[in-house]
């Protein structure tokens, strides 16, 4: 068996000479290892083409964790340290040699015309294959290129992963009924996996407008128009933000919006929007409990239309959002429904009528919009 350090040193040459050859890369790399490496076994042939492969056209050594189905998320600390999350806690899986990472960077994001530099230290992408990766590099990231990939889901997850039957079938009829739902929780917790799960119990012609800051979201099946956000390019390529996507999918006739998070002043023409009969709409926002995500809303609704009275934002928001489902990530990993409130118009405090509570079904729906 190949040592560690002669494997690495292996690649070192085989992507030397591959660079200077043109064709397939594939291909070049594996004339290359057939040619160092004529003794390999047929296990460490295919694994020396495979990250050769990676380093001159992917993303190097952190492909072969990306590749891994068990694999949620995979992170790179300080420019060298890699971190896998397989869904209970990262553990640190290997080191990169020195710079690795801000070559695999430069060579990723100029298909998408991005770049990660000084004058632009972070970015956020949506890569070939739908992984999300979100990138810092110094000055901004102190200690050294930080970089987090979150794989892309090749298929829906079902309502069942989150939450008990008695109140999987409290969700479906939230949905069945047109309540506009919003999805809250922390970083990591499900929310976008679980709106999916949502969108995927509606009608089988229901036409879905999503809108996206980076598309994640996994539709298979539905009748679904998506549509993400465009920052400025580096060349002055007129930037797109979710608010003018929000305006715009208002023309595409949709059945129902689908919002991947709020975040901004986009929040203000949705909110209008539900308030205009466009009901059965779905969308997340960040908050650690239902309550706070009613107050996030307003706090943004508030920055998007300072001249509004709080009375009024506040009544337009419980008017517009009938459901809030919350979600929290467990000591092992399992993303849960823990808690879910009808909301209760009016013009003061948040309030909600409890209909899951600590993952347990305690009431029924009474505010659906058939």
């Amino acid at each position: 068996m190949m040592l560690p350090s002669v494997f690495d040193e292996l690649i070192d040459h085989i992507c030397q000479a591959a660079s200077t050859v043109p064709g397939d890369v594939r291909l070049v790399v594996a004339d290359q290892v057939d040619r160092l490496a004529p003794l390999a076994t047929p296990d460490e042939r295919d694994r020396a083409i495979a990250r050769a492969a990676a380093r001159l056209d992917g993303l190097d050594a952190l492909d072969a964790h990306l590749r891994d189905p068990t694999v949620d998320e995979v992170m790179v600390n300080r420019g060298r340290e890699v971190w896998v999350d397989r869904g209970d806690a990262p553990h640190r899986e290997a080191d990169l040699p020195e710079g690795a990472i801000d070559i695999v960077l430069e060579r990723v994001l100029a298909p998408l015309g991005k770049r990660l530099d000084r004058s632009t230290p972070i970015v956020d992408a949506r890569l070939a294959d739908g992984a999300r990766v979100c990138a810092v590099v110094a000055p901004i990231a102190v200690d050294g290129t930080t970089v987090s990939i979150r794989r892309h889901r090749s298929r829906q997850i079902s309502v069942e992963r989150f939450t008990d039957p008695e109140s999987v079938t409290l969700l479906g009829e939230i949905v069945r009924q047109r309540a506009n739902v919003l999805v809250t929780g922390a970083t990591s917790s499900g929310k976008t996996t679980l709106l999916a799960a949502l969108a995927g119990l509606t009608h089988a012609h229901d036409r879905l407008v999503v809108i996206e800051d980076t598309a994640e979201l996994v539709l298979d099946g539905l009748h679904a128009v998506r549509l993400e956000a465009r920052p400025a390019g580096v060349e002055g390529v007129r930037p797109v933000d979710p608010a003018e996507l929000v305006r715009t999918a208002l023309r595409l006739r949709p059945d129902r919006l689908v919002v991947g998070e709020f975040r901004g002043a986009e929040v203000l023409a949705v909110i209008e929007a539900l308030n205009t009969g466009h009901d059965g709409s779905l969308a997340t926002c960040h908050a650690n409990s239902p309550l706070d995500g009613l107050r996030r809303v307003e706090t943004l609704v508030m920055q998007a239309s300072p001249t509004w009275p709080l009375m009024a934002i506040r009544r337009q928001v419980s008017r517009s959002i009938d459901v809030v489902i919350h979600l929290r990530r467990q000591a092992d990993g399992e993303r849960r429904v823990a808690d879910v409130i009808e909301v209760v118009e009016s013009d003061g405090e948040p309030t909600g009528r409890p209909l899951i509570t600590d993952g347990c079904r305690v009431g029924s729906l009474r505010r659906g919009r058939t």
